[in-house]
């Protein structure tokens, strides 16, 4: 389950919703925009930043990242990237922020000696979904987000109570961003269900909704790139982590180009150079 891609959407349908896991919330937070943004030299890619209003200069850029797996090098990764954007952008903000949101704190990295200064200073908040509260109790955002934690037999009834709520609490065309995410999360916690199976435990009818082709389109271009990779390596021979990356960094229409080009290949140079090529 890609959780992290999921939260990414919640804060691109309310990029507010981070606000809402910190002690406090800026005067501005109406005005923020979430984005994903590079920094070249070297190269970083920051999936997650909230821009303050382009017409105040003193406002924070806050940076967040959702660990669902263990990393013993997240924070030197996270630090690194954030301070370099905000060297680079100097002049366009006043001050910074790290947001780690983690499911539980035996995620965390064990090694976090080195960081005590900015881990226990207010650049940094840790979030630990699994001590927010009982999901029940918990703001609508937030317990959309705590749903992807729960186990996959208390998920469901939740998820019911969830659309439940979000049918009474929130109006159009929100509610319907709501029920989206939800039912996002349940066919990535359930992906071995067909769609009907879905619709029954959740009881609602998906349709066809954007949310579930883009699960379905996902699917086939996992199948699709797996299937590439084992016909390279039966082809050229054991791949390299460099290769195997760049070819699990294809698009769609790419991989399909290349399952035609693969069958002429006669070595891995000929791999090498068609990647080259199709960069």
């Amino acid at each position: 389950m890609r959780r992290d891609s999921i939260f990414y959407k919640l804060f691109q349908q309310s990029p507010t919703l981070l606000f809402e896991l910190l002690p406090e919330l800026p005067a501005n937070a109406e005005g923020y925009r979430f984005d994903a943004v590079a920094v070249k030299e070297p190269r970083f890619e920051i999936d997650g930043v909230f821009l303050p209003p382009g017409n105040d200069p003193l406002g924070v850029v806050y940076f967040c990242e959702v660990q669902f797996q263990k990393d013993e090098q997240l924070y030197e990764r996270v630090f690194a990237e954030s301070l370099l954007y905000f060297y680079r952008n100097r002049v366009q903000f006043g001050d910074w922020q790290v947001v780690i949101i983690y499911p539980s704190r035996n995620i965390e990295q064990s090694k976090l000696h080195p960081y005590r200064g900015l881990l226990d200073s207010e650049q940094v908040y840790r979030v630990y979904l699994d001590e927010l509260g009982e999901v029940r109790s918990l703001p609508l955002w937030v317990a959309v987000m705590v749903l992807t934690t729960l186990e996959a037999d208390r998920a469901p009834e939740e998820a019911r109570h969830l659309l439940r709520r979000t049918r009474q609490e929130v109006s159009d065309p929100a509610s319907r961003a709501i029920i989206e995410l939800i039912t996002t999360i349940m066919a990535y916690r359930f992906e071995n269900l067909s769609r009907r199976e879905i619709e029954t435990m959740l009881d609602i009818t998906l349709k066809e909704t954007r949310v579930y082709r883009e699960i379905k389109e996902e699917g086939r271009e996992e199948g699709q790139r797996s299937l590439i990779l084992r016909q390279l390596t039966r082809r050229v021979g054991e791949l390299s982590q460099e290769v195997r990356s760049q070819v699990e960094a294809l698009s769609l229409e790419q991989l399909e180009d290349l399952g035609e080009a693969l069958l002429d290949f006669t070595s891995l140079d000929d791999l090498q150079n068609w990647l080259a090529e199709n960069r």
